[in-house]
């Protein structure tokens, strides 16, 4: 491998630093496609512009970096639509949607971290299967999910309220709720022929070659979906044992 070859994996040096050092997501990400694209010899404006005067700020027939990001922004823009969401969120949480959701679940005997945790993973893997895009950690986790779970361990712990409860049961309570979301959502949307991640796989796979359909990917998606509910519901029952035991136990 050339010299030359090795500084355009520089990007990847870029991130895995950035990542490490907590920098932001979005100027870590765009810094590695800049040196990326100026490392494989890009132009960082395409033709046709204000730039064209400038030499090595162009090249004909070439798409400049600059413009790659902008289309690709364009072309994904209503990945951002979750944003429309976030005052409504906000406006219930400060009327009290987090404590009233917590009152309901500790109005139900049987409810615990745990199973709210199993019921939530299966919510998100059938709307994955109905193809439906739910953002699901700012619009379900963080205002509805987590204080249900919060609500369920004051059951467990005889407690008033969250501040009552051990530091890290509430932590672990974060964890839980991020992974059930993760789970569901993750192996979910591979259950549906609509979804974008089973399209990406289907259109890398036909590019390499490969004679392949979207229904055939959804199926070899089932089982890991199956073990992965399965695998979750083991986890999440061991947590409402520790804290059943946890909760007997004298501070």
């Amino acid at each position: 491998m050339h010299l030359q070859d090795l500084f355009k994996l520089s990007g990847i040096a870029i991130v895995v630093i950035g990542f490490a050092f907590r920098l932001r997501t979005t100027l870590v990400v765009v810094v590695a496609g800049l040196v990326t694209g100026l490392a494989a010899g890009l132009p960082l404006f395409s033709t046709g512009g204000l730039f064209d005067a400038i030499p090595f700020l162009t090249k004909p027939g070439q798409e400049g970096i600059i413009d790659m990001l902008g289309r690709a922004f364009a072309d994904n823009r209503l990945m951002t639509l979750f944003i429309i969401t976030l005052p409504a969120i906000g406006l219930a949480e400060r009327y009290g949607l987090q404590e009233q959701s917590a009152v309901v679940i500790r109005k139900l005997a049987a409810a615990t971290v745990g199973r709210l945790q199993v019921v939530y993973q299966l919510f998100r893997v059938l709307t994955g299967i109905l193809g439906v895009r739910l953002n699901g950690h700012p619009s379900f986790v963080r205002p509805l999910i987590f204080p249900m779970s919060v609500g369920a361990a004051e059951g467990i712990f005889h407690a008033s309220s969250a501040e009552d409860l051990p530091e890290d049961v509430v932590e672990e309570i974060k964890a839980a709720t991020a992974a059930s979301e993760n789970y569901g959502n993750f192996y979910g949307q591979n259950l549906s022929v609509v979804q974008a991640g089973i399209l990406l796989v289907f259109t890398v796979m036909s590019g390499l070659g490969y004679a392949i359909s979207i229904f055939s990917l959804v199926m070899f998606a089932i089982p890991i979906a199956s073990i992965s509910i399965i695998l979750a519901a083991i986890q999440f029952w061991l947590l409402d044992r520790k804290y059943r035991r946890k909760a007997t136990t004298p501070r």
